[in-house]
């Protein structure tokens, strides 16, 4: 018995340690990290390929009404030489980063051959601080 021993020992281990491979690469990470930063951090998200290579912000006017609601107009630019049709939104958010109220839905934006058009969102309650626009292809 005594020599059956270590030998059930060290196939236990061996079985162990044959599971815990590590990898040369390390943890991964999750698939939406980057997208779920760009959405906290900036003004204006370009949600896909071709909108982030047609389409740009050239600025973005914010100012609070007198209720103390937050209005923004983002002049939208088509970078293309042909017209584009695209969906684009607003989510408003406090100084946190986290959604005040249901995001605007989304509209439809036409835009004619490098032409720039300025679209207005107006926020619901006066709690809104942030927000992000974000643009995506029609559908």
């Amino acid at each position: 018995m005594k020599t059956t021993t270590p030998i059930l020992l060290a196939s236990v281990v061996f079985v162990l340690l044959a599971g815990c491979k590590s990898s040369d690469t390390g943890a991964y990470a999750p698939a939406n990290v980057g997208k779920a930063n760009q959405e906290m951090t900036l003004k204006f998200v370009a949600q896909d390929k071709a909108v982030q290579q047609s389409v740009t912000c050239e600025g973005i006017q914010e100012r609070h009404l007198a209720d103390g609601r937050l209005q923004i107009v983002a002049n939208v630019r088509n970078r293309e030489n042909r017209r584009i049709q695209v969906q684009i939104n607003c989510v408003f958010k406090d100084e946190q980063n986290f959604p005040v109220e249901d995001e605007t839905p989304y509209r439809t934006l036409i835009l004619t051959e490098n032409s720039m058009e300025g679209v207005e969102f107006t926020s619901l309650n006066d709690k809104a601080k942030n927000y992000t626009v974000r643009v995506r292809q029609a559908r």
